[in-house]
C-alpha cells in the first residue's frame, strides 16, 4: 500500500561571492552578462523571498547551504602555495580564471546537485542520492564532495536514506544531477517513471550529438546511476535530448521540461524521439494517465523559451491543479507571456501561473527550477531528516539578518582576489552551519 508523501523542495541559498564570470560555454544568459558587476545580496534576498513564498503557501521549503568559495584546497591542488592570503593573491595575479572558477557561487543551483530516487521506487525502499560530478564544468567539478557532506548531514538515518558516492569525473560519464532527471507518477507515495534525459551516448561515437555545444549528461551515467539507486527497469526511461536543443542554448533538460505528477510539460524540441518517449512513459505509468502539455515552435519559438527559461519554471500542485512558478522574463517576452495567458486559460492540469524575481540568478543563467533539489519523502522520511533546514518563519528571519550582516552589495571580478573577502566568507557560513545545525561540513571547518 503506498504511503502519504510529499515532494519537498530543497532551495540552494546563494553565496556570497555571486558574481557573473561567464563561465558556462552552452549557457547563454552565463555568457552575455560575462564581467557585470553582481548584487550577492539582492540575489541571496531573492532566493529566500521565493522560498518564503513557497513556504507560505504550504509547500515543504528546505534550504541547502552555499559551498566555501574561494575555494583554497581546489587552488591549493592546482600549485599554489603560502598561507591562505598568498594561494588568493597568487590567483588573482597568475590565472585570474583559475580563481574565477574556484570562487563561483553556482552551487545555488541545486537541481545540478545530486539525483534523489524516492523510497518508492528504491529494491531497497530507502531515499537514494547520487551527488553530481558536473564533469562538464570545472568549476562545477568541485562542488560534489561538499555537497555530498551537507546531505549526508541532513538526511543521516542509514534506515531510511542511502547515499552514493558521485560518480567517476569523466566525460564518459557526465552526470548533472537532477537538471535531467524528473519524476512522474499518480501520487507521490506511489511508483513512478523516473525519467533520465542524455544528451549523448559516450562509448558511440556514431550516435547523435549536438554539434555547437557540448552534451553534459550521458546515457552511460543515467544507467549507472539507475542501478545504484536499484530502480526496476518498469521506472525508468532514457530518453535523448535534441540535439538541436543543446546547440540552441538548452544546456540542461530542465530548460526545456519540466514534469510534476502526471504532467509533462515540455517544448516539443526537447526530445530526439518524442513519440517514443511519451510512448514509454505511458507504457509505465501506473495509478494516472500522462498529461503531456506540448508546446510547439509556433506558439513559442526555441530561441524564446531558452531566453525566458519558461521551462526552468517550478511545477507544483495546489489544491486548484498544478501550479507553474515562472521567472519575471516570461512575463517580458510576448510570444511566452501569450502563451502563458492561453494554458491557464485551457483545461489541462496547469491552472495557474505566478512570476518570481529571480533575475540575479537568470543573469548567470539559472531559473527557479535550477534553484532547488526535489526529494520525494513519506511521513517516516520527513520526521527521520533533520529540521533545522526546513524554513519556518523563525528560520525565514534569521537567514534575512545574516545574509544582511554578511553579504556585499556590489562585487566584481576583481573583487574576488581580496583577501577580505575569503574572510568574511568563512566567517558567514561558520556561523551559517551553527544556524541551520548541519555541523561541520567546509573544509576550513575540519
Amino acid at each position: 500500500m503506498a504511503k502519504h508523501a510529499v515532494e519537498a523542495n530543497f532551495d540552494g541559498l546563494v553565496g556570497p561571492t555571486h558574481n557573473y564570470a561567464g563561465l558556462s560555454w552552452g549557457n547563454v544568459a552565463s555568457k552575455s552578462n560575462i564581467r557585470s558587476v553582481s548584487n550577492p545580496k539582492e540575489a541571496a534576498l531573492q532566493g529566500l523571498a521565493k522560498m518564503k513564498r513557497l513556504a507560505d503557501r504550504g509547500f515543504v521549503q528546505g534550504v541547502l547551504p552555499p559551498h566555501e568559495r574561494p575555494h583554497i584546497p581546489t587552488l591549493r591542488a592546482l600549485g599554489f602555495t603560502g598561507s591562505d592570503r598568498d594561494v588568493l593573491s597568487a590567483a588573482a595575479k597568475q590565472s585570474p580564471s583559475i580563481l574565477a572558477a574556484a570562487s563561483s557561487a553556482s552551487t545555488m543551483w541545486t537541481a545540478n546537485a545530486a539525483t534523489v530516487s524516492p523510497s518508492a521506487d528504491t529494491s531497497d525502499h530507502r531515499v537514494h542520492f547520487t551527488p553530481a560530478n558536473l564533469s562538464a564544468k570545472f568549476h562545477r567539478s568541485i562542488e560534489h564532495v561538499v555537497t555530498g557532506r551537507a546531505l549526508k548531514s541532513i538526511f543521516a538515518d542509514e534506515a531510511w536514506f542511502a547515499h552514493h558516492p558521485a560518480l567517476p569525473s569523466v566525460g564518459q560519464f557526465g552526470d548533472e544531477g537532477a537538471a535531467n532527471h524528473t519524476r512522474l507518477c499518480g501520487g507521490y507515495g506511489e511508483p513512478g517513471v523516473e525519467l533520465f534525459v542524455y544528451g549523448q551516448i559516450a562509448f558511440n561515437e556514431q550516435a547523435p550529438a549536438p554539434k555547437l555545444y557540448p552534451a553534459r549528461q550521458t546515457l552511460e551515467a543515467s544507467q549507472a546511476i539507475a542501478r545504484l539507486h536499484g530502480l526496476k527497469d518498469s521506472h525508468v526511461v532514457f530518453a535523448q535530448q535534441n540535439p538541436a536543443a543543446i546547440d540552441a542554448g538548452v544546456f540542461h533538460n530542465d530548460v526545456i521540461a519540466v514534469g510534476n505528477g502526471n504532467a509533462l510539460f515540455y517544448h516539443e524540441l526537447a526530445f530526439l524521439d518524442e513519440e517514443t518517449v511519451l510512448a514509454d512513459i505511458r507504457s509505465r505509468l501506473t495509478g494516472a494517465k500522462l498529461e503531456a502539455v506540448r508546446v510547439t515552435s509556433e506558439q513559442v519559438p526555441l530561441e524564446d523559451a531558452v531566453a525566458s527559461y519558461l521551462f526552468n519554471s517550478q511545477l507544483l500542485n495546489t489544491p486548484d491543479g498544478m501550479m507553474l512558478a515562472v521567472p519575471g522574463e516570461c512575463r517580458e517576452i510576448e510570444s511566452v507571456s501569450r502563451y502563458l495567458d492561453e494554458l491557464v486559460s485551457d483545461s489541462g492540469p496547469i491552472t495557474s501561473v505566478e512570476v518570481f524575481d529571480v533575475k540575479q540568478s537568470m543573469r548567470n543563467g539559472g531559473g527557479p527550477a535550477c534553484l532547488r533539489l526535489r526529494v520525494v519523502l513519506n511521513d517516516d522520511e520527513l520526521k527521520a531528516m533533520h529540521h533545522g533546514v526546513l524554513l519556518t518563519d523563525a528560520l525565514y528571519e534569521r537567514l534575512t539578518t545574516w545574509v544582511e550582516a554578511h553579504y556585499r552589495e556590489e562585487l566584481s571580478q576583481e573583487d574576488l582576489g581580496d583577501p577580505m573577502l575569503l574572510d568574511e566568507v568563512r566567517k558567514a557560513l561558520d556561523e551559517l552551519t551553527g544556524i541551520l545545525g548541519l555541523g561541520s561540513i567546509y573544509d576550513f571547518q575540519l
